[in-house]
């Protein structure tokens, strides 16, 4: 078993993303949901599930590296590392700088997914001008210029328009959300509109503002990175994604975490 390992966490308003990571690489990873009634004992017990599945024991950890948008959970996943694990747990960027120069009026407001998500594009595409899109609870566009977080755009997510959608129109149907054609059509039942509606009307959403987002960057090189549960279904019906990076999160927590423990991972 590789020595070198550390467990990164992806703490989100909807879902806990779990990733065993090594200097190299990023390894297996499972989704909890975000249970704000989870104890240090109830989460703690879970992770440990998670490792034994991922044949890893509590002293090949060196770390838990975490991004988190949700301040409640914070305490309770220190408290069930040191319980747990005896490890320490490192919060990103608070307790590892990432080196991003950031411009927001009051930094602090800027979540740490999207500095994290900025950071990895950074580290992995040469382009002087980057827009990050993560589809997640909400759909975010970051900015990026050299080493500069200039900042973006906060939208609907596409699970969370769905909801709110459903939550006030009794008749509408379930959807799956499942891209049937990559050419837009008329729907003939309810339940076709709105799934064509929705994956059609975000993907619109992405090129127009993605366009508008270049022209405000005025540097005609800038690349799109892609990232979070939607961009796959997205991609094959907008025209703006560069890169597409299912894990760009996770590989910002592994670079970030490794690259100050030694030589700088890539």
């Amino acid at each position: 078993m590789d020595t070198q390992l550390a467990l990164l966490f992806d703490v989100g308003n909807t879902n806990i993303k779990i990733c065993l990571a090594s200097r190299e690489k990023l390894f297996s990873s499972m989704v909890l949901p975000s249970d704000h009634t989870e104890t240090p004992d109830s989460i703690g017990l879970k992770i440990l599930e998670i490792c034994r599945f991922f044949n890893v024991q509590p002293h090949h950890l060196r770390a838990w590296v975490i991004s988190s948008v949700v301040p409640p959970m914070d305490q309770m996943l220190a408290r069930a590392a040191q319980k747990f694990f005896q490890c320490p747990v490192h919060f990103v960027p608070r307790d590892i700088p990432l080196g991003l120069e950031n411009r927001y009026a009051n930094p602090d407001e800027v979540g740490a997914d999207r500095l994290v998500a900025g950071y990895a594009a950074r580290r992995m595409f040469p382009a002087r001008s980057m827009i990050v899109v993560d589809f997640g609870t909400a759909t975010t566009f970051d900015c990026l210029r050299d080493n500069a977080y200039l900042g973006g755009l906060i939208c609907p997510g596409i699970l969370s328009s769905v909801q709110a959608l459903g939550s006030k129109t009794a008749k509408l149907p379930r959807i799956s959300l499942d891209l049937e054609s990559d050419i837009i059509d008329f729907g003939t039942s309810t339940r076709q509109s709105l799934n064509q509606g929705v994956l059609f009307g975000f993907a619109a959403m992405m090129d127009g503002l993605c366009d508008r987002l270049k022209r405000r960057l005025e540097d005609p090189w800038t690349k799109v990175v892609a990232t979070g549960g939607f961009a796959a279904r997205l991609a094959p019906i907008t025209s703006c994604i560069d890169h597409h990076q299912p894990d760009l999160l996770m590989q910002g927590l592994r670079m970030a975490y490794f690259s100050r423990t030694g030589q700088p991972s890539s």
